[in-house]
């Protein structure tokens, strides 16, 4: 399975921008209403976070990735955290990770596409048991497709915790699948502390499917680690052009866009190669064009990747090519960019914010659009006026971290130093004192009796 998912911010949408009131640097929210005094009060005090998802480790994806390298920096700065997701085949009970990161295997049924079924009261006691055990004073709960997840913000909140919930994807409103999931969604945050998002278009789907006060959304985009993608030019072949795809061979990834870029470019450019790595049901679609236009030595398909064999298939491309219909946030776009591709996406989601403009090509999520991208981005690298490899990475070296995306995750409640100090109007050190008047003076005075009484 491929580490696949979202990632960063270059600009923000108009929502975000009148929603937002904290510096472009720190997209902290300035009236998280709903949290808890007493945290935002101590700033600097460490938790016991537990972080829930029905997708994690060996499920390998974007939230997974997220989830796991979120963990670690959170430890690294001092936190406590433990993981929950269900049962993976033999994979139950309490495995132990990097820098003792635990993760709790429950035995809940798997219903469909590596969710569990909900019905919220299962999941109770081996919940309760791990937040009372663990002593876990937060809540972190990822993904509107995970049960586990709405699950674990449900139960928090009956046991008088701080929850806080990172949506990863974008719904429509429009098919059963959506409205369903947008109401789960809205029972579910109605109470929750604070939200977090990948990207400005997540934040307004997210804030219109729950009905949420904007003010409780925060915007903290996905990160990557560059320095495991990084580019090496020597790897490519010089007598071709390579156009390289990492992504799950799913239907709104635009597998079926690709199925028909590739015939058409094929036959205009003779030495135009196609590296593709990934698996899902849709590899059967490209298979398909492979065998019908007999491309099977331009075309390779690769299969399942492991996280730490992604580098060594990027490098070996020209362009990187993304053709996803919707996506909140995409690291694969990131992770190419990294390792010194061109990059050419379609114009969806979140994805125009994650790259500066002179970084990415954007076209429409249609065949003729995408064909005219590439087309344009061939031409520039057979004229050599592409960025190296080496600059291309040290534009996006440091655009996404997962040093920053830990501290603005911490930095969610209002700090210390920006709260105004409220006035006493009694005690010791208050305000409001009341003028003596002359009713104070003709009061009696309590005398020697009247005390000893």
């Amino acid at each position: 399975m491929l580490l696949r998912g979202g990632a960063g911010l270059h600009k923000a949408s108009e929502m975000g921008q009148r929603k937002r009131t904290a510096p472009e640097k720190n997209l902290s929210p300035q009236g998280a209403s709903r949290a808890p005094a007493e945290i935002s009060r101590v700033p600097n005090k460490k938790h016991n976070i537990c972080m829930v998802s029905d997708f994690f480790f060996p499920n390998m994806g974007g939230v997974e990735s997220h989830i796991y390298q979120l963990s670690q920096c959170l430890i690294e700065n001092g936190h406590k955290v433990v993981i929950v997701t269900h049962a993976y085949g033999k994979r139950k009970g309490v495995r132990y990770l990097t820098n003792g990161l635990k993760v709790y295997y429950l035995p809940l049924q798997v219903m469909y596409n590596q969710t569990t079924a909900t019905t919220c009261f299962h999941s109770l006691p081996l919940m309760r048991c791990v937040f009372v055990r663990e002593r876990i004073t937060i809540v972190h709960a990822h993904s509107s497709f995970s049960a586990m997840a709405h699950d674990a913000l449900f139960h928090a909140k009956t046991m008088g915790l701080n929850t806080v919930f990172t949506d990863h994807s974008l719904f429509g409103f429009a098919d059963l699948s959506s409205v369903l999931t947008n109401k789960l969604l809205t029972i579910s945050l109605c109470d929750t502390n604070h939200i977090v998002c990948v990207s400005y278009t997540s934040k307004e789907n997210t804030v219109l499917r729950a009905a949420l006060n904007p003010e409780i959304v925060s915007v903290i985009p996905n990160a990557v680690d560059t320095t495991d993608f990084t580019p090496d030019p020597s790897q490519r072949q010089d007598d071709r052009i390579t156009v390289v795809v990492v992504s799950r061979l799913v239907y709104r990834k635009g597998i079926d866009l690709l199925g028909g870029i590739i015939p058409e470019l094929c036959l205009k450019h003779p030495d135009l190669h196609f590296l593709i790595g990934g698996e899902g049901p849709k590899r059967l679609v490209l298979e398909e064009v492979r065998e019908k236009y007999q491309l099977h030595d331009r075309v390779r398909l690769l299969g399942a990747l492991e996280h730490k064999n992604v580098r060594g298939v990027l490098v070996q491309g020209h362009i990187f090519l993304n053709t996803s219909l919707t996506e909140a946030f995409c690291m694969a776009i990131v992770e190419g960019a990294s390792c010194g591709l061109q990059v050419v996406s379609t114009r969806v989601g979140g994805i125009p914010e994650v790259l500066p403009e002179n970084l990415i090509t954007l076209c429409e999520p249609t065949v003729r659009s995408l064909c005219a991208g590439l087309e344009m981005v061939i031409a520039r690298q057979r004229a050599g006026s592409v960025p190296s490899p080496a600059s291309i990475h040290a534009s996006v070296r440091n655009l996404y971290t997962w040093t920053n995306v830990t501290e603005r995750t911490e930095k969610w409640l209002v700090p210390d130093r920006i709260m105004d100090v409220a006035l006493d109007a009694t005690g010791p050190h208050a305000v409001w004192r009341r003028q003596p008047t002359s009713k104070d003076s003709n009061k009696k005075q309590p005398t020697k009796t009247d005390i000893s009484e």
